[in-house]
């Protein structure tokens, strides 16, 4: 995995957790700077710095060894900036806790699924989506998700 890659996966995960940087860099026993520069894709992590950061994200660290002719697995995009605005709101924390509970999963990985999904939707239009059009984007998760 590429640092911008693995910057994107930290940032996405912290998102889709609704924590700060500061509060994850506490966590993790690492610097503010430290982290922000991997969320950009700038630095060389050590495994016991990733390690660390997967720990404060309540994931943990697998690291694999591959053949070169194995497929190679994508990873998440980088979340857009408007969408990690909607995150952060009432609406989006209301409505992932109440999908957690009637999924009986854990929260943080409902908001990362749903987050993931409302980036995919937002790939079917040519422009930068607002407010309003994330309100609607979650009005239909939220539709297609009630029995």
């Amino acid at each position: 995995m590429e640092i911008v890659e693995l910057g994107n996966v930290l940032r996405n995960r912290r998102v889709a957790a609704g924590r700060t940087i500061a509060s994850v860099a506490t966590d993790a026993g690492l610097s503010v700077p430290y982290i922000a520069n991997l969320e950009n894709g700038r630095g060389n992590p050590t495994l016991a710095a990733v390690a660390n950061l997967a720990t404060a994200l309540g994931a943990r660290l697998v690291v694999e060894l591959v053949d070169d002719d194995e497929p190679r697995r994508t990873e998440p995009e980088r979340l857009p900036d408007s969408l990690v605005q909607f995150a952060r709101g009432a609406r989006f924390s209301t409505e992932s806790t109440r999908l957690a509970k009637a999924t009986r999963s854990p929260q943080s990985a409902v908001r990362e699924r749903l987050l993931h999904a409302m980036a995919a939707m937002a790939c079917l239009v040519a422009r930068p989506l607002s407010e309003l059009d994330w309100h609607r984007i979650l009005d239909t998760a939220v539709l297609v998700t009630r029995e």
